[in-house]
């Protein structure tokens, strides 16, 4: 029963994003995609912090290999947009089991402190290859929408759905996943570890998929973010970034994927609505406008780990 309700909210998100895409501005569109990718970014470390207990502070990292495997795959091998979201899903996930050998001997502040290190390298590792055009990136050349939609969805509504699409799938199979015998077996590994390992779960291979499988779905969310800049290149993944879909987590409440919506919602508001309107009232210059969004985000960063270090009530048990 509990399965047939959730894949009938996905059923009827998918049925809300497509009216949704339809009847609103180009702005709230693009703005839809940001959340979105939000959204599956922090469904990524849901999995990997809030179920095996990893952390991560370079997920951006993971997201930019997502990012410049599916734009490669379509500027040199002229791949369909679909299988360009396979190929990224699948890059990433690559990179993070090969990541996650190592990771799988590391603990608390060591892992954390190797995934920052790889966001914070990203710019000066991309501008060591010229096939990806360093700070100028290439372009994600997505092509035209089918003619049964060219007459009633413009390019972004068009990137919208698709991002829609993939985002609700990814996040149904987590959803799946997570219900399964692998979400008992994280949720055991990152509470008790000891008796997790005497009941028979191998605590470093379970970590190396759960890192690989998050890698994936990051890799997803990068190509997304991809999608709605039309190009891939480092400043699209900045440090701040990993830091924001680590504050998702933590307001997410860290094994819920109902509150990674929420959260990816209220961190795009901060960032697109809310820091603009204090700006516009004190009069602020750029450098506040564009400094305003990490700070807020930083300071409900710090509020919710002092007031709901265990999430929202409606977290999962």
């Amino acid at each position: 029963m509990r399965s047939r309700l959730r894949n009938l909210s996905f059923v009827a998100m998918g049925i809300a994003a497509f009216f949704i895409g339809d009847h609103v501005d180009e702005l709230r569109v693009t703005q839809g995609m940001m959340v979105i990718y939000t959204v599956v970014a922090i469904c990524s470390l849901v999995l990997l912090t809030g179920y095996s207990g990893q952390i991560s502070m370079g997920h951006g990292a993971l997201m930019a290999v997502g990012a410049y495997s599916a734009v490669l795959s379509r500027t040199y091998w002229h791949f369909p947009l679909a299988a360009t979201f396979a190929i990224a899903v699948l890059g990433a996930a690559i990179f993070g089991a090969l990541l996650g050998v190592a990771a799988g001997r590391l603990k608390g502040p060591y892992l954390a402190g190797t995934t920052l290190a790889l966001a914070f390298g990203l710019p000066f590792i991309t501008s060591q290859f010229s096939f990806l055009k360093g700070t100028q990136g290439l372009p994600y050349d997505l092509g035209n929408a089918p003619k049964s939609f060219r007459d009633n969805a413009t390019e972004y509504k068009w990137y919208f759905w698709i991002a829609a699409l993939a985002g609700l799938i990814i996040i149904w199979l987590l959803s799946n996943l997570l219900s399964s015998r692998y979400g008992r077996q994280w949720r055991a590994l990152r509470s008790a570890p000891v008796s997790a390992e005497l009941s028979g779960i191998h605590i470093g291979r379970s970590k190396v998929l759960a890192f690989t499988i998050s890698s994936g779905i990051a890799g997803l969310a990068g190509a997304i973010l991809a999608m709605s800049v039309k190009s891939a290149f480092p400043d699209a993944f900045p440090l701040v970034l990993s830091f924001t879909i680590l504050t998702g987590v933590v307001l997410a409440g860290t094994t819920s994927l109902a509150g990674a919506l929420i959260a990816g919602l209220l961190l795009v508001a901060i960032k697109e609505d809310l820091s603009g309107r204090v700006t516009d009232y004190f009069a602020s210059g750029p450098h506040i406008s564009d400094n305003l969004p990490v700070f807020i985000t930083s300071f409900l960063l710090i509020v919710t780990v002092l007031f709901a270090p265990n999430g929202p009530k409606f977290r999962k048990k």
